[in-house]
């Protein structure tokens, strides 16, 4: 369940609540009477994989990785052809 923060417009205070996402926010403070809003809290970006940064190798990894690839589909070919026959 997560975790939302409200505060009090009316006295200030700010409270936690474990609430399940098809629960209605909550409207009023218990203590005060006061109306409460969501406090909303801006989240880090975190990028995973390669790319992202200066350090990782972009094309070479990859071109020698398909050119192997491409040469290895050619001697396939090569030694399919005479079993057939």
């Amino acid at each position: 369940m997560p975790t939302y923060e409200y505060a009090c417009k009316k006295c200030g205070e700010s409270l936690e609540v474990f609430q399940s996402f098809s629960e209605k926010p909550l409207e009023k403070h218990a203590d005060c009477g006061g109306e409460l809003v969501k406090v909303l809290h801006a989240r880090g970006i975190l990028f995973k994989g390669s790319g992202f940064y200066a350090t990782d190798a972009r094309g070479g990894t990859k071109s020698s990785s398909s050119s192997d690839s491409s040469n290895g589909s050619k001697t396939s070919e090569k030694t399919a052809a005479p079993a057939a026959d």
